[in-house]
């Protein structure tokens, strides 16, 4: 059982297979719910301040599930790459590295430059940043800057890379799965599928 739980050389155990899914399904649904709030609510409605919000609780949801993956990908072992050659090796750390990154910047940047206090799915409330002791010190003392301008960086590449690189590397990733699995035929996508009984996987 312990095995099942934790990573081997061979294989992912049940932790990091469901923080893997539920990091994809929380992006899906933040992403869900900011195109939602831009496409079909009006400003200062109360269906887009929902949306906003629900948009800023799966972030930083996000967030605290990256930090415990990043913690348990520290202490366990790494499964062994499938076959293949250096330089698909190396692209596919490459393209774990930038997922990782942005996993991280993400959540952050959105927290970052948001000018609103978050309800956190409103069980209770996150202080926006602004209103932090943090803020007064890295930025104002620090960088210089009012909220506006330091905002305009940080929307800048939270937008930018929320719209455009992280959708690409996304896509990238789904499509390096199927290739490894219905080409290439070799178990780099099913060894991360969530198995209901663990203890018989091989």
């Amino acid at each position: 059982m312990r095995n099942a739980i934790k990573n081997t050389r061979t294989g992912y155990g049940s932790v990091a297979r469901w923080l893997h899914w539920s990091i994809a399904l929380l992006f899906l649904a933040g992403y869900c719910a900011v195109y939602y709030r831009h496409w079909f609510t009006e400003k200062e409605t109360p269906e887009n301040w929902t949306a906003l919000q629900l948009h800023l609780s799966f972030g930083i949801t996000i967030g605290v599930f990256v930090i415990l993956r990043v913690i348990w990908t520290a202490v366990n072992d790494k499964p062994e790459p499938p076959p293949g050659k250096p330089w698909e090796h190396h692209l596919a750390g490459l393209g774990h590295f930038m997922l990782y990154f942005f996993m991280i910047t993400m959540p952050l940047t959105g927290y970052l430059g948001t000018g609103v206090a978050v309800e956190f799915f409103k069980l209770f409330t996150v202080p926006k940043f602004e209103d932090t002791i943090l803020f007064q010190v890295l930025v104002v003392r620090g960088l210089g800057m009012n909220f506006e301008e330091f905002e305009s960086y940080i929307d800048f590449f939270h937008k930018r890379s929320g719209r455009y690189l992280v959708w690409v590397l996304i896509l990238i990733h789904v499509a390096a799965a199927a290739y490894h699995h219905y080409v290439r035929r070799d178990n780099t996508l099913t060894r991360m599928l969530i198995r209901m009984n663990p203890e018989t996987e091989q």
